[in-house]
């Protein structure tokens, strides 16, 4: 049995990903702001739940967590960084304290408690990293160009770890969702710039609309973006990235072909500039 160790664990996929971790015999510390939340969510849990309380920026609150795992189960075996928070809002209304705001949970706290875990992963010689990251970060629409940025960057470090961590015995893969029916569209997740500008009423404006429009009728299903989730940790064939949704795949298909199309388009000035190559003789 697997022994997971899950961030933002209160509600959300991480709650559900933990449910189905514990509905397969395997044992799961649960880490969140309220760690009391998770355990009244998970009643039945026994002693294969161990929550903690963990803010992802606090790094000696992240070591004692890693800590409390390897004491209590002796290993970790499925590391998923799941913690995260949205930040919608045009680019020029986005402040500098926004933003730092959420890459500090988004990527710098992913980063902490990656490297809290992997010490233990590289003495085991195994391992999964499971990156929540979204289908923004690989396409991104006006509004969300904070919050992208920041998935952007998951996205590079996954891959980047998915290479780095195989010769180690380790694995990793970034899940890229789709809109799901969590509380991500809610006040409690996402945050809306406080400035806003009346020129970007038909973009950033929009997509602040859209966020209030769709809250709790997304078209996912958190439990069974679980199960594929959970399933991750036994297959050997993990790719670098997967998606998850109808919504995730079509928009992810779409780019590739506009970024297809526009290399075939633009493909001649692009190799304009490497330098000459003498003629053979």
């Amino acid at each position: 049995m697997s022994v997971w160790f899950i961030t933002g664990t209160s509600r959300g996929f991480g709650l559900e990903i933990a449910r189905e971790a514990l509905s397969r015999g395997d044992s799961v510390v649960a880490t969140a702001r309220n760690p009391r939340a998770v355990l009244d969510a998970l009643p039945e849990a026994g002693d294969r739940l161990v929550a903690v309380p963990l803010d992802v920026n606090d790094t000696e609150q992240v070591h004692a967590a890693v800590d409390t795992a390897i004491t209590r189960f002796g290993r970790i075996d499925v590391l998923v960084n799941n913690a995260g928070r949205g930040l919608l809002g045009a680019v020029e209304e986005v402040s500098d304290e926004e933003l730092r705001s959420v890459f500090d949970v988004n990527v710098f706290g992913l980063l902490t408690v990656t490297r809290a875990v992997l010490p233990q992963m590289r003495a085991q010689e195994s391992g999964l990293i499971i990156n929540l990251s979204s289908v923004a970060g690989f396409v991104v629409w006006p509004g969300w160009g904070a919050y992208s940025a920041t998935k952007f960057a998951v996205e590079a470090f996954s891959e980047a770890m998915t290479h780095e961590l195989a010769p180690l015995g380790i694995r990793a893969i970034a899940v890229e969702p789709g809109p799901f029916r969590t509380d991500f569209l809610a006040d409690s997740s996402l945050e809306l710039a406080e400035t806003e500008i009346e020129d970007y009423a038909e973009s950033g404006g929009a997509a602040r609309q859209w966020a209030i429009d769709n809250n709790n009728s997304q078209e996912g299903d958190p439990a069974k973006a679980a199960k594929v989730i959970v399933d991750l940790a036994a297959r050997s064939d993990l790719p670098e990235r997967i998606q998850l949704g109808t919504s995730a795949i079509d928009q992810i298909a779409a780019k590739l072909e506009r970024t297809a199309r526009d290399q075939q388009q633009w493909r001649d000035i692009s190799v304009s500039t490497d330098y000459a190559t003498s003629p053979v003789n």
